[in-house]
């Protein structure tokens, strides 16, 4: 009898400090997923921070498209007024980028704004941004795919819910952004 409830308290022991396990290592990778999530949102407002200062460079040009302009700082505002790494922020986001990449497009056309010494160090630093926007949302994801594939493998499914551990979502890159681009030798 007693060798018997001693096996029943080792099991159960087992269990315990098994479940401990999980539950610590669930909160670690969540904690993870949170820092990268962080480290999104700070690269983030880094490029918003920058963006002014960009905008004031380029009024300065004479006859930029206003239209351009006016895309960017509604883009920026946009991205600004949600918060998190929701689905919508990271549309906004994408949407953004889009804008800016749209704007030095067209800054090719205007000599005055390609030979402004503050637009070309605006760009460079935008463009490190943007680096660091893409390497921190590689870390994020790199992490989400490891804290929703832990938490669904057996056993850790059995201890997702004591941990209040759910899927979380990737930062995904705008289809433009998948596209290949488009090379033709004519």
């Amino acid at each position: 009898m007693t060798t018997t409830l001693g096996i029943i308290i080792a099991v159960v022991v087992l269990v315990g400090f098994y479940a401990i396990n999980v539950y610590n290592k669930l909160v670690k990778m969540k904690t993870q997923v949170s820092e990268g999530s962080s480290d999104i949102e700070v690269q983030l407002k880094r490029r918003h921070d920058l963006i002014p200062n960009l905008i004031e460079t380029v009024k300065g040009a004479k006859n930029f498209e206003q239209e351009t302009l006016e895309k960017v700082i509604k883009a920026r505002q946009q991205a600004i007024d949600i918060s998190g790494l929701s689905p919508e922020k990271m549309a906004s986001e994408n949407m953004l980028s889009g804008a800016l990449r749209q704007l030095f497009a067209l800054s090719e056309s205007y000599p005055d704004l390609k030979s402004n010494e503050n637009f070309l160090a605006l760009q460079e630093e935008l463009t490190n941004t943007e680096d660091r926007i893409l390497a921190s949302r590689r870390f994020y994801n790199s992490t989400v795919k490891d804290y929703n594939t832990y938490q669904i493998q057996f056993p850790a499914m059995l201890f997702r819910g004591l941990a209040r551990a759910k899927e979380e979502s990737f930062f995904e890159a705008e289809e433009k952004e998948k596209e290949l681009p488009k090379v033709s030798f004519e």
